[in-house]
């Protein structure tokens, strides 16, 4: 009996679409980014569950550009370097033609410029940094940027909850907290307000009553943090037991179930920005909740909302482009004007999406719906 020797059957790239030699069908690659492990984990978990769901509908429907389409999904574990990493195996490796992701805007501004030089079209799902779009004409994002959530944030405060006096605290080593601080005292003392507290921590602090002490001496009306799920809960908790009785409230970050399971009754009564609300009545949120229900047995929170979306509106820009080439689907993506679950999408000159917010309210341990504030 002859022995055969095992043929390795090359891939074949044409205009970022792969061919196999061997007769397989033809795919497009996509890139997907998200912090699936590290301190910002329930993000990624979301992130991915929301552009898999978004290829998967897309697929069914025959894909984009005739190819179905193949997601090449990385952990950036929420650390620039590890982002980096991922960011870069995924073009020279994986050979991807564009990339969704991902969440943290400290990991965005170390893919970014890899995307940007290698020309590879990326739409960050939830980088509210104004940073991160200004890396270059390749980088666009699905959610709306600080300056506008800081200054929604600082409104509330001021107007609806009656807030003359704030104390600030956030973390001072994260690009995203630091700046959406920054962004609330400006237009909180704009308004009138005096911020009588501005207190930065480390990253990993866990033990905030140091500058929580200062804060509460201070006796403000609200005080508003914008750090993430997993330190506003413990930030929170220690507010209340030296004392503050007040509302709190926050940005985006906060969207997780962990802030309530750490927290307890500590947050509840706060408040936070974010992009989407599951109780909106618009017929595309409902008929998202509905099939995200279905398939994950749980509701969608922004995090799975905003991938979700930001994955339509790029293979809906590579549809547009009628190619996989980059600087084809980046004019396509800069034209965009698209109704997704998170509101109608359109670009402003900086690839930024000019888009509503929403105020969410925790309440007996639920995201509860409060008002939406339109730019």
């Amino acid at each position: 009996m002859k022995r055969f020797a095992s043929i390795m059957v090359p891939a074949v790239i044409v205009g970022g679409i792969f061919l196999s030699c061997s007769g397989g069908p033809p795919v497009f690659k996509l890139g997907g980014v998200g912090p699936v492990t590290g301190e910002a984990a329930t993000f990624g978990a979301s992130t991915k569950q929301g552009i898999e769901m978004a290829v998967a509908e897309w697929n069914v429907q025959g894909g984009v550009l005739g190819k179905q389409i193949r997601l090449a999904f990385a952990d950036d574990k929420g650390d620039p370097a590890e982002g980096a990493t991922v960011y870069t195996k995924l073009i020279q490796q994986d050979g991807v033609s564009a990339i969704v992701g991902t969440v943290m805007s400290k990991v965005s501004l170390a893919g970014a410029p890899i995307c940007q030089s290698y020309k590879i079209p990326m739409i960050s799902t939830a980088s509210t940094n104004p940073k991160v779009t200004d890396v270059g004409d390749y980088i666009f994002r699905a959610c709306f940027i600080d300056p506008f959530q800081g200054t929604v944030g600082a409104a509330f405060s001021y107007s609806d909850l009656q807030a003359k006096t704030a104390a600030v605290i956030f973390d001072v080593g994260n690009d995203y907290p630091k700046g959406l601080a920054e962004f609330f005292r400006t237009k909180f003392t704009e308004l009138g307000g005096s911020v009588v507290a501005f207190e930065g921590h480390a990253t990993g602090t866990t033990d905030f009553k140091a500058q929580l002490t200062k804060m509460v001496r201070a006796e403000p009306d609200v005080i508003y943090c914008s750090d993430y799920y997993n330190d506003v809960a413990l930030i929170a908790r220690q507010a209340r037991e030296l004392g503050f009785k007040g509302p709190m409230v926050g940005g985006d970050g906060w969207d997780s179930p962990e802030l309530t399971k750490i927290g307890g009754a500590a947050v509840e009564g706060t408040f936070f920005t974010n992009h989407y609300s599951k109780d909106d009545i618009r017929p595309i949120v409902k008929d998202f909740v509905a099939k995200f229900k279905a398939k994950y047995n749980a509701d969608p929170d922004a995090l799975a909302a905003l991938a979700y979306d930001a994955t339509y509106i790029m293979l809906n820009a590579v549809k547009t482009a009628g190619t996989a080439d980059g600087a084809a689907i980046k004019n396509a993506l800069a034209s965009t004007d698209l109704e997704v679950v998170s509101g109608r999408v359109k670009f402003d000159a900086n690839r930024n999406p000019v888009k509503s917010a929403v105020i969410i309210e925790i309440k007996g341990g639920e995201q509860v719906y409060r008002t939406t504030v339109y730019p």
